[in-house]
């Protein structure tokens, strides 16, 4: 799918990022200062400003620091994520942008969100409806798993001595630098509303992924132990919910490319 996003202009004002310092960040900020805007970057810790970035201290779970740190910022972009509390952690940063001059609120969500029930994709969600009804113009892409996420998985199962293999789990791997590509674009354009999920170029099991892996490592084949994904969650992933088969977005960089150049590096 081809985009013709609004061609973006130079910020004067800072641009605000969570989650800067993670995966994503640590391809996105780079991309941000390129486009020759000021970047800042609020961070739980203190850390001292490096490159052409601000880093300012704020905690979006107490929501200590938080107001100062959107104060004349006009685009926030938001990364932040854990495993839990993202929702709550969304809502004390639309308040604080609401309360400033904040007029884009760009979002790095889950494909999936609204169609796995799981807890986690639950406060994706919670967060990407706190944005959409913050009053703010917004703009949410969702994304599937990155490619150095999956690796992290498949090490941990090819340490095992069974493989296990969850039936029917299918994943997308993407390269987090081609989504990181994506939101800096959109994060410097206008608003774009929910823009087409952004996922890898193929549908690999979890076998094939472990498959690819051990290939490249000389590891030995484990036995494949079947996994039942149990209840509502299993049931979702088995009918593919977690995947953006129509109208997606898709990168370039496939599973073996990334792990053939994580060799090489």
């Amino acid at each position: 799918m081809t985009h013709h996003p609004s061609t973006p202009s130079t910020p004067t004002t800072p641009l605000l990022v969570t989650g800067g310092t993670g995966t994503l960040g640590g391809h996105v900020v780079p991309l941000l200062r390129a486009a020759g805007g000021e970047v800042r970057v609020l961070t739980r810790s203190p850390r001292p400003d490096a490159d052409g970035v601000t880093y300012v201290t704020g905690d979006l779970r107490t929501g200590a620091g938080v107001e100062a740190a959107v104060d004349g910022v006009h685009t926030v972009l938001h990364m932040a994520g854990g495993p839990k509390g993202d929702d709550e952690a969304t809502r004390t940063l639309v308040r604080a942008a609401a309360g400033a001059d904040v007029r884009h609120l760009a979002y790095i969500s889950v494909v999936g969100a609204d169609r796995v029930p799981l807890a986690w994709l639950r406060t994706k969600l919670e967060s990407e409806r706190a944005i959409t009804d913050s009053g703010l113009g917004w703009t949410v892409l969702r994304a599937a798993q990155f490619h150095e996420l999956t690796l992290t998985m498949i090490e941990k199962m090819t340490r095992l001595p069974v493989l296990p293999v969850p039936g029917g789990l299918r994943l997308q791997p993407v390269a987090a630098r081609e989504v990181a590509a994506r939101l800096a674009e959109l994060a410097l354009a206008e608003p774009s509303g929910r823009v087409p999920d952004m996922t890898g170029p193929e549908v690999l099991d979890l076998a094939t992924l472990a498959r690819s892996y051990l290939d490249l490592h000389g590891g030995r084949r484990r036995p494949k132990l079947p996994v039942r994904i149990p209840g509502k969650a299993g049931r979702a992933y088995r009918l593919g919910e977690n995947l953006a088969l129509a109208d997606a977005e898709a990168g370039k960089v496939t599973w073996a490319e990334f792990l053939a150049e994580r060799d090489a590096g």
